[in-house]
């Protein structure tokens, strides 16, 4: 089977878009165990760690008003676990908003 060779640019960003990946898992298990709920699930929670990792340092950046701030670092970790907290608890406030909307039967 041929290898696959891909130019340094390609793996560049294979190597960004997996340390994401690996970075909101893990913040989006930290924030489930901070906040457990039932759910949104495994996917779920996969997303809302990505999502919530990439909200946190994102406005990290915006604060600190220095350029993007490293994930890889115990302040981009602590970023990325907050946001994917603020993810976890809107995602909660909104099931429990549409739980009191539902007509009951």
């Amino acid at each position: 089977m041929p290898e696959i060779e891909l130019s340094q640019t390609a793996q560049h960003w294979v190597g960004v878009v997996l340390i994401w990946i690996g970075l909101g898992t893990v913040a989006g298990l930290v924030a489930r165990a901070l906040l457990p709920v039932r759910e949104p699930g495994a996917v779920g929670t996969l997303v809302i760690g990505i999502l919530g990792s990439t909200a946190g340092l994102w406005t990290l950046s915006l604060l600190v008003a220095q350029g993007p701030v490293n994930p890889i670092s115990p302040v981009g970790f602590v970023a990325a676990c907050l946001g994917a907290l603020v993810l976890l608890l809107g995602h909660r406030v909104c099931q429990t908003w549409l739980a009191r909307r539902e007509p009951e039967r």
